[in-house]
């Protein structure tokens, strides 16, 4: 079973970036997609990308601010998030949906849509 790594958290001033990374493990390539959890509300979908990478689709509140790519040779998934407001703080979560399903150019934005989930990692944005 794929396994998912998390990095590039941190702490931040508003209106600074930060790139988040996700490395998967095995050679399989899957849709895969960021959420996020700020404390006490629901794990919300932020970002996905198609296996290709070609389609992305994204949060309306994050639109415009944040970007996904791959890197399929690296098997590592980046969130680029520019322009940070303290309403991003949350835990970022990168997740894979299974090589089996993720059909070449689909994007998927339910936490159901997912099979394995990374650890989490934390983005702070002071205000």
């Amino acid at each position: 079973q794929v396994q998912l790594v998390e990095s590039g958290g941190g702490l931040v001033q508003a209106g600074g970036s930060l790139r988040l990374s996700c490395a998967a493990s095995g050679r399989s390539s899957y849709a895969m997609g960021w959420f996020r959890q700020a404390p006490g509300k629901e794990r919300d979908f932020v970002a996905a990308i198609s296996r290709s990478g070609g389609n992305t689709y994204y949060a309306d509140s994050v639109k415009g601010r944040f970007t996904i790519t791959r890197d399929n040779a690296k098997n590592t998934v980046y969130l680029q998030m520019n322009s940070l407001k303290p309403e991003d703080t949350a835990v970022y979560y990168c997740a894979a949906r299974s090589p089996q399903s993720s059909s070449g150019n689909a994007v998927y934005n339910r936490l159901g849509d997912y099979a394995t989930w990374g650890q989490g990692t934390q983005v702070t944005v002071s205000s």
